[in-house]
Formats: C-alpha cells, structure tokens, sequence
C-alpha cells in the first residue's frame, strides 16, 4: 500500500492542537484499505470504483494500489485521471448519455465498456466505431434508497429486452446493469434487480455476459459500520434466476470511500435559534439539503467534546445566499461558541470534485489521520 504521514490519530487530537481557521477534511488511509479488502474479498465479482464519488489523486492511487483494476468514469475528465493514474486499469463508461466528441474521446482511451438505456445512444456508439462490451440499463419502481435514480437513467424493462437483443445483433458482448440508489438500506432491493435483469436477458434471447449491480451500498451514516454481507448474498442468491448465470460486477463510490473520511467545519457565529458556519450548501455540505445527515459532534477550540443538553437551530452556510442552509434544524450544543467545530462523519464522497468557490468560499485543508471515529 502506499505509506502516507499521519498527522495525529483522530480529528479530535488534531483539532485540539490546531490554529487554522479553514474547514479540515481528515483521510484514514486504514480506513479506506478496509473498506476496499470488504468489497475485494466479499463481493463475488469484480469491483470497480465510480470516480465520480471522490476524483482525489490519493482515494484512486490507493485503491489502485490495493488492487482495484476497473474504474467507472463519467467524462472525458474522469477517462484522463485514470489514465494518468492507472494506466493499465479498464474503464467503464457508465454514463449513458454521451455527446459523439466525447465518445471519440472513450474508443481512443481504450474504454471497455459502455452502458446504454436509449435506442438512439446505442445507434449512436454503433456509428461512432465502439467495441467492447454495451451494458443496457434498466430501472424498476423500487423502494429502499435514499433517491432513486431513475427518474433520469433507465430504460423500462420491455425497451431494454429490445435493447439488448440489439446489442448482440451488433456484435458487441452484451451485458445488463443498473443502479438501486444511493444509500439503499435494503439488500432485497438487489435481489429484486437481478431477478429483473434474468426476466429482461430471456425476453431478448440473449445470454449475458456480465451483469453490473451499480452503486447503491451505503456508507454508515449514523455512525454504525455496515455489514456488507447481507448485500452481496441476496445478489448471489438471486442470480438462480438466469439460465447460466452471469460473471458479476459493482461500481461502489460512496459505499466504498465515505467512511473513510470526516470534516470539520467552524463555527462563525451564533446566535438566538441560528448557528453560521465557514462552510455551507456551496462547499463540502453540499449533499445536506437532500440526504441524512451524518452523525456530528461539536468540539470547543481546546478539542473538547461538547455535551450536556442540546437544542434545535437552524444551520446557514458562509454565503450571501440564503439559499445556503441545511435542510432541517440540528440538535446543538447549548453552550456551543463562536470558534468551535462542528465534526461530520462518513464525508469522503461527493465533497472533493463538486465544492465551489462561490463568494470566495470553498477551499479547505487536508489531514491525514490513522482514524476517521470521534
């Protein structure tokens, strides 16, 4: 693995000796090694890594160097990075809407496989000279997400037996792939998934090659490890469901890097029932208003744990906007100061690649430490 300094044990040993006013965002090498070993020996397939969850140079040489040889890329820019970083790695572009420059771009970088939901995209890559492997993607009414992404990706089940009957008429390996959703708490959704795809590859008369089960596994939240376990046996219990059962793939972003990381944020200001931070919506908070928000804790300047009792306030971010706001009220601290930190947990995805600069906020340090847990 590779050997980067550790800074201090744990955010709060950190935070307790630092002078720094910028948001701080801790990386535990450790952490991300164990959670890429639960996937690599757990997962009955082949794991690859959506680079859209964290595009920092550190999380894909890491994975890269515990193994992980198959990348999910989104753009030309995504293509670029792990073709600078992974040069041997295969590359999966799951995104299925693509302009002609940027599918130019994927057949000279050596893309491996493509996913299609939409006859005209498919057409499209045949025109355009595409080899490898097309993967159809499809989506169901399934609960058990935080949001489900089917309301802009997917093709219904009968469009997408169309779909991969064509796909093989073309030429090229066929495959079938979705996603549940990020943070889907129920491993039966899955199971529901696979099922589907075996429905969808015999009504095409097809027999796929790989089915690629997506994203969807959730990082801990509220604190809790989760048990991936539950996961992959419901895909491999469901995968009876085909005739011949297909060699398996996953694309874990968040699932795979968002316990491996925390963030701290200061405290601006506070006032009666309100609470103004250096970071908001525009920056490293920016999933806050549309998901859960992890488990936090309030630390004073010395790195003390705030406790006692706690009330309701509503949280801004730094910006001119008021759009700028958490979703809901936090319980804080009553005794909680200008100065101190507000430390989230399980903050490695979706903070690095989607932070803005707006009103000159947005930059941030960062500090590696053996341990994300506070």
């Amino acid at each position: 693995m590779l050997q980067q300094p550790i800074i201090a044990r744990d955010p709060v040993r950190f935070l307790s000796g630092y002078a720094g006013t910028l948001p701080v965002h801790f990386f535990s090498p450790e952490a991300l090694d164990a959670r890429l070993a639960a996937f690599m020996t757990g997962f009955p397939g082949l794991v690859t890594y959506a680079v859209k969850a964290n595009p920092a140079d550190d999380v894909i040489s890491r994975l890269y160097a515990g193994g992980m040889r198959g990348f999910d890329v989104a753009s030309p820019d995504e293509i670029d990075l792990i073709r600078r970083l992974c040069p041997d790695a295969a590359m999966h572009y799951n995104n299925p809407v693509r302009s002609r420059s940027e599918i130019v771009h994927g057949i000279a970088a050596g893309v491996a496989s493509w996913s299609v939901d939409d006859a005209g995209e498919l057409e499209k890559l045949i025109a355009m000279g595409a080899t490898g492997e097309i993967a159809v993607r499809f989506k169901l009414p399934v609960a058990g997400a935080a949001y489900n992404f089917g309301a802009k990706f997917g093709a219904e089940e009968a469009e997408a037996a169309r779909l991969l009957a064509r796909v093989a008429e073309a030429g090229f390996k066929p495959a079938i792939t979705f996603h549940v959703g990020t943070q889907c708490a129920d491993p039966a959704a899955y199971a529901t998934y696979v099922r589907a795809a075996a429905g969808i590859a015999k009504a095409a008369g097809v027999t796929i090659e790989r089915l690629n089960v997506g994203g969807g596994f959730p990082s801990a939240r509220d604190g809790r490890a989760v048990d991936l376990t539950p996961y992959f046996a419901a895909i491999t219990g469901a995968l009876s469901a085909f005739d011949t059962a297909p060699a398996l793939v996953c694309e874990p972003g968040r699932g795979l890097v968002a316990d491996s990381f925390a963030y701290a944020v200061q405290v601006k200001s506070v006032r009666a029932g309100r609470v103004y931070l250096n970071d908001g919506i525009y920056g490293g908070l920016s999933e806050f208003p549309s998901m859960v928000i992890p488990r936090f804790a309030v630390l004073s300047q010395s790195g003390r744990i705030r406790g006692g009792s706690s009330q309701p306030r509503v949280v801004f971010g730094p910006t001119c906007d008021s759009l700028d706001t958490l979703r809901e009220p936090l319980p804080l601290p009553a005794d909680m100061e200008e100065g101190d930190w507000v430390l989230f947990g399980s903050m490695g995805a979706y903070l690095t690649g989607v932070t803005t600069r707006f009103n000159g906020y947005g930059e941030w340090t960062t500090a590696i430490v053996k341990s994300v847990t506070f």
